[in-house]
């Protein structure tokens, strides 16, 4: 008889270890079970036994006010059963899912309480109070999340069909975002999954929900680990993540909105703030974010500097460096500082979803580094070095208010200028020194 899937999972989950090699071969996917009851005490207490044998740990209590760690039992259960005292009508008001990963996915406390996250909002519960606990008594890393489908309001959450279709669904979301599923399946299951997103179109889009729409899949699939990383990718679509200047309220507090930017990189309108948007992609939701994605882009990195020193073979000009490594699929973007000097580099692998500072890759791959590799053909000794008529006449999807510079285009000139703009101007400095000189010798050989 041939053994299914689930026989395997059974296996793996009694940590039958002449069972537990296939089944890690059978699975690189997350399987999901999902049990609705009439009891929330008894979903809870059944996890809290666990957690006094030292056999579970609670990692996340979202939509909670304390902390896991602070919350007692009565805090735990009552949050729930406020909900469920709104509706008596319904008696089946209690949702008891576990999600279980093959035997060697070895992910970090941060990874599962992200990929919790994302697997509830998928099903439709990502704004309902829930309990993730993490259990250690199987042969195989697994979930349990408690909560019910009473909403504030009394309105009920219906359980029909939620197994087979938004389960399903959020699960190959959570595979691929997670790098879960098997490499030859997940070509397949992108084009299934992923939409093409769209630039934010001001006065042609209303802007809180494409500003949403983009937000929330780039910070699922891409792995950035700060906030100029995040807008990198951000900017392509017109958008941008503010924290406000360092002396301001709003980055004292913490706070981020998101902005709708115009060709030039300008922005637009009225700020949206990120506790407005759904799936809160705020400040501390994504310092939480950073440090999965340091995780999670680990593995990417060398595939990234190949690229690179692929393109780096022989000495070229920035022009077609950006260029050969956009035909890769990086885009390379520059960044500089208020006073315009460029002082970092980023890629964006758009194959992977991984952004990279340059420096975080290493010193070689920094921006004072490969400035070294480009050929100087491509200044024009007779112009003048810096001519804001050809920046503000170039695309700039890519443009970040931030910390990002106008660097997109086909002309390349303008960011090479800049970048030798300040030893053109000491090496002018030095022609005027050596010159006065001149003057002076001459003036005392006459007297």
């Amino acid at each position: 008889m041939v053994k299914s899937a689930f026989h395997y999972w059974q296996q793996g989950r009694s940590g039958n270890r002449a069972d537990q090699g296939t089944y890690a071969k059978f699975f690189r996917i997350m399987v999901a079970k999902i049990k609705t009851g009439r009891s929330i005490s008894g979903a809870i207490n059944y996890n809290e036994h666990k957690v006094k044998l030292g056999k579970a740990e609670l990692i996340s209590a979202q939509g909670y006010l304390k902390d896991p760690a602070n919350l007692m039992f009565n805090d735990k259960l009552q949050r729930l059963t406020d909900l469920t005292n709104r509706n008596e009508r319904t008696q089946v008001n209690t949702l008891h899912v576990s999600l279980n990963f093959a035997v060697n996915e070895n992910l970090e406390k941060d990874a599962l309480q992200q990929i919790a996250d994302d697997y509830m909002d998928g099903l439709g519960f990502g704004k309902q109070p829930y309990l993730v606990y993490q259990h250690h008594d199987a042969g195989h890393p697994h979930l349990h999340i408690v909560t019910t489908n009473i909403e504030p309001d009394g309105k009920r959450i219906s359980f029909h069909l939620l197994a087979n279709r938004a389960s399903e669904t959020a699960r190959k979301q959570v595979e691929l975002t997670y790098n879960l599923v098997k490499a030859e399946d997940q070509g397949k299951q992108q084009t299934v999954i992923n939409k093409p997103l769209q630039q934010v179109n001001y006065g042609k889009s209303e802007i809180k929900r494409s500003i949403t729409n983009v937000v929330n899949e780039v910070v699922k699939a891409y792995k950035f680990t700060s906030i100029p990383e995040l807008n990198a990718v951000l900017n392509q679509y017109n958008i941008s993540a503010d924290r406000g200047s360092k002396d301001s309220r709003m980055y004292e507090k913490n706070g981020l909105v998101y902005w709708a930017l115009d060709a030039k990189g300008n922005k637009l309108g009225v700020p949206i703030k990120a506790s407005s948007i759904y799936g809160k992609p705020t400040l501390k939701a994504l310092e939480d974010r950073f440090r999965l994605n340091e995780v999670l882009r680990k593995p990417l990195k060398e595939q990234v500097k190949s690229k690179i020193d692929k393109a780096l073979s022989s000495p070229i000009s920035k022009t077609a460096f950006q260029k050969q490594l956009k035909e890769d699929g990086i885009q390379v973007i520059f960044r500089q500082n208020e006073e315009g000097r460029l002082y970092g580099i980023t890629f964006v692998d758009h194959g992977s979803k991984a952004v990279f500072n340059g420096s975080d890759l290493g010193k070689p791959y920094s921006a004072a580094s490969l400035i070294n590799w480009f050929k100087n053909d491509e200044i024009n000794q007779g112009q003048p070095l810096f001519k804001k008529d050809n920046i503000d006449n170039q695309p700039q999807q890519f443009t970040d208010n931030i910390s990002a510079s106008n660097a997109t285009g086909n002309n390349g000139n303008s960011l090479l200028n800049i970048l030798f703009k300040e030893e053109q101007q000491d090496m002018a400095a030095i022609g005027r020194l050596q010159q006065n000189k001149r003057k002076k010798k001459r003036k005392g050989h006459s007297l």
